[in-house]
């Protein structure tokens, strides 16, 4: 990635919060039946039958830095549970880009963050997230989170997408897996760094896996101030 195509991004400043996150927590029962439903329509797709516990959303959140302007990618945020954390966390300056194949997951997702312009939607596979953020003008990702499957994904497209993940992500920048199984590890094999840790606090238990980047690009070392703007976008 390189470092000339950051600049190009001006971020439009954004004080807008998630307006409706309180109606969201009064009709929880309703999205939890929309993840049962999508879960019994396409069970290898949405992979779980309940959402994110609560311990697991904060466990998660707690791996990103929010204290500076992020540009976050989701992978799969089915309904929505750790996007809104995400969200609810970082700043007004920041983006968070959802991919979600599921039609419902993402018409729920678009109406989730209609008041919120640095929330974008994409009803698309996450491949795309090279394209999309091309189309934004933006470098890079600080952090990239996913819960979807990838045990199911056949190898080749697994890989595909684990180096466009590498790729996208800015120097010293963490992609973030929560699954089932560790199984990722063995393909993951380009990140510099790879820590793990089994989160019972769910159902089910889930491996946390936080795979980092180099904080090198092209064989230059970027000084730790710098690193932690790299791939941050602040308004001009």
């Amino acid at each position: 990635m390189v470092a000339e195509n950051r600049s190009h991004f001006q971020c439009h400043r954004n004080t807008s919060r998630l307006d409706n996150a309180e109606r969201r927590d009064d009709c929880s029962h309703l999205v939890s039946v929309l993840f049962l439903k999508r879960f019994l329509q396409r069970p290898f797709q949405v992979a779980s039958i309940v959402p994110s516990s609560k311990a697991l959303v904060e466990r998660v959140a707690r791996k990103m830095d929010f204290s500076q302007p992020r540009v976050i990618a989701e992978y799969g945020p089915g309904e929505g549970v750790h996007s809104r954390e995400i969200a609810r966390r970082m700043s007004p300056d920041s983006h968070l880009l959802l991919f979600e194949l599921d039609p419902a997951f993402s018409h729920d997702l678009a109406r989730q963050f209609a008041r919120d312009q640095r929330v974008h939607v994409i009803h698309g596979d996450a491949a795309r997230l090279p394209e999309e953020l091309g189309k934004r003008g933006i470098g890079c990702c600080d952090y990239i989170l996913s819960g979807i499957p990838f045990s199911i994904l056949k190898i080749d497209k697994k890989r595909a997408l684990l180096q466009k993940t590498h790729d996208a992500l800015a120097p010293g920048g963490s992609f973030i897996i929560y699954q089932v199984t560790n199984e990722l590890k063995q393909h993951a094999t380009f990140f510099e760094h790879a820590e793990s840790e089994y989160f019972l606090q769910n159902i089910p238990p889930m491996f946390i896996t936080v795979f980092q980047r180099s904080q090198s690009l092209n064989g230059r070392e970027y000084p730790a101030a710098q690193r932690t703007l790299v791939g941050a976008h602040r308004s001009a």
